[in-house]
């Protein structure tokens, strides 16, 4: 994804859309309900948790990876 397709996927989780996406081979859920964001690797069912979205942004990993350092791989 580019720079531009990552604010576009930040700005959508923000206002409560809901993606999935992958990363090397596994694939990725982010979602939310009333209370908080979820990282969720599809394979193992493996989730994280955050009380907001800029949290899940600034601490969600993926493969030990922050999101932010591999948006650039990630398909959506």
């Amino acid at each position: 994804m580019t720079k531009e397709q990552f604010k576009e996927f930040q700005n959508g989780i923000h206002i409560g859309e809901e993606y999935n996406f992958h990363y090397g081979n596994n694939e990725y859920w982010i979602s939310h309900d009333e209370e908080k964001f979820y990282l969720t690797k599809v394979k193992g069912s493996l989730t994280q948790e955050f009380s907001t979205a800029t949290q899940l942004f600034e601490e969600g990993k993926v493969d030990g990876r922050f999101i932010s350092d591999i948006y650039k791989d990630i398909e959506w």
